[in-house]
């Protein structure tokens, strides 16, 4: 048994190896690899079921506004103010004007999304896996710990960039990787443009391009560096394209979405920024998942920093897993407000390397024989982790109540009529937002008038002034700080609270503009 243990530990030379292009054409097509596709398949259903029933983010609306705004004709920046790049609105509109302006529409899609970049990782793992007893269960590891991460479960199937930027992100990995140290102009002009995108999407994956230019440039032969970095920036060039062409129209509106907004707004009417971010940073100790991924990984790293055995190529890659997550993790800490969400984006990243440590770890204790006991302990708490989040979070508000919010104001406004509320009402009633309501959290900014009206800004005061006369034939509200601060019970004679919520409709003001009368349809 012991020799058994040390020829087993041995053979992890085979996973630090780098096994040839043929070898792993033929490691697809074993039997397990079938049994693979079927995990990763299941995941997928998995992921598309929960799209369909309780998937929700609050930060959701404005992104599918602005992705309706667009099929209305109207562009980000130039026409409503929209923090974000742009690439991710016109994802969503695309796949909205094939299949419908509707948000399961677009939760489905961002599940089929999501369960891509999922079979991406798991190949990856699968095709360097050390032996053949390791090689399905570290890629069902892989799988399961990308697939089934909590913050990939719930914020993926949802109308938010994130299963875009991972399915772009891993796309760039295994592009990069393809072929370190030959010259392969296109796949490296891919992986610029898969991370380029990614940055298009969302600039919390910005550091992403530039690691993989600089490991390009490091793991390239000496003779083919130049050509290779310079295929890559000539890919990452094209996704900006759209960007830049709504530079040209509107460099002011541009500069302030993307940048200023980001770097100076962020913060403003956040009290006590600081201190949630604290909380952010100090919240993976609760997370099961979060502790073991990033143990494993380290085990991994700690592995390949020592470099006993490893080939140059197999090591790089996992040192370029190592140094994506590291660059990702740090750049999405600076963001003031941060969130535990945004750290979903290095989970692929744990994905690959998780496998790896747990490997290195149980051939020294004696467990490398038995792959499925150790992965299994691994994946049950992965799977029990995902459980415990979805159980805590199962009740809160979501598309259902925001759907019964917005009959209740189809119902109640007459046909014409001006509404102010969540942006999820204007997505769901097809009703056009009034002038700066596209974001409401853009509302919170005080501009001056000028600069106000070009970036299509309108503040809590206009607006507070707006409702007081009477300016609006119905008001939807799920913040009852903002209800009571409007002194909505006084303002309008009608209301409706939607049970177990603090969602409330108020129709009728008594407020009238200009001796005008409304009457409900």
């Amino acid at each position: 048994m012991a020799e058994r243990i040390d020829t087993l530990a041995d053979s992890h030379l085979a996973w630090r190896a780098a096994a040839p292009p043929s070898i792993a054409d033929n490691i697809r097509r074993q039997p397990a690899y079938v049994v693979l596709c079927i995990v990763v398949a299941l995941i997928g259903c998995g992921l598309f079921a929960y799209s369909q029933t309780k998937a929700f983010a609050q930060d959701e609306g404005y992104h599918l506004l602005a992705a309706q705004l667009i099929l209305d004709g109207k562009r980000p920046y130039l026409d409503f103010l929209y923090p974000q790049t742009p690439l991710s609105a016109y994802w969503n509109a695309g796949w909205m004007s094939l299949l419908g302006q509707g948000w399961r529409q677009v939760h489905g899609v961002g599940a089929v999304t999501a369960s891509a970049p999922v079979m991406l990782i798991a190949d990856f793992v699968f095709v360097r896996a050390p032996n053949a007893a390791w090689r399905l269960p570290a890629a069902t590891l892989a799988a399961v710990a990308f697939g089934l991460n909590a913050g990939v479960f719930e914020f993926t199937t949802v109308g938010q960039p994130y299963a875009l930027c991972l399915l772009l992100m891993a796309a760039a990995l295994r592009l990069s990787v393809a072929s370190p140290g030959g010259v392969r102009p296109l796949m490296t002009a891919g992986a610029g443009f898969c991370a380029s995108a990614a940055a298009c999407a969302s600039l919390l994956t910005a550091p992403a391009a530039l690691v993989l230019l600089v490991w390009t440039l490091v793991v390239g032969r000496p003779g083919s560096r130049l050509l290779k970095a310079a295929a890559f920036v000539a890919g990452a060039c094209l996704p900006v394209v759209p960007l830049l062409w709504l530079f040209v129209q509107g460099p002011r509106q541009v500069v302030f979405n993307v940048i200023e907004y980001q770097l100076l707004y962020r913060l403003v009417d956040w009290p006590g920024a600081y201190g949630h971010d604290l909380g952010v940073y100090l919240s993976w100790a609760n997370s099961g998942q979060a502790l073991l991924l990033v143990a494993l990984a380290a085990v991994a790293l700690v592995a390949a920093r020592r470099g006993n055995g490893w080939a140059r190529a197999r090591r790089a890659e996992v040192c370029l897993c190592g140094w994506l997550g590291a660059a990702l993790a740090l750049h999405i800490s600076t963001a003031h407000p941060t969130f535990a969400w945004y750290y979903l984006l290095l989970v692929p990243l744990l994905a690959v390397l998780a496998p790896i440590g747990l490997f290195e770890f149980a051939a020294r204790v004696g467990g490398a024989l038995r792959p499925w006991l150790a992965v299994g302990a691994v994946m049950a708490v992965m799977i029990a982790s995902l459980a415990h989040t979805l159980h805590a979070d199962w009740d809160d508000l979501g598309w259902k109540d925001f759907e019964r919010l917005a009959a209740k104001v189809n119902e109640v406004t007459p046909k014409g009529g001006q509404i102010l509320a969540d942006e999820h009402i204007y997505f769901l009633t097809g009703r056009a937002p009034p002038e700066g309501a596209a974001n409401m959290d853009s509302h919170k900014l005080s501009l001056p008038p000028q600069l106000a009206a070009l970036l299509h800004v309108t503040s809590h005061a206009d607006f507070d002034r707006q409702v007081a006369a009477g300016l609006y034939d119905t008001v939807a509200l799920c913040e009852p700080d903002l209800i009571e601060k409007l002194d909505l019970d006084d303002l309008y004679a009608q209301k409706y609270e939607l049970p177990t919520t603090d969602c409330a409709v108020f129709w009728q003001p008594l407020s009238l503009r200009s001796g005008e009368t409304t009457e409900a349809q």
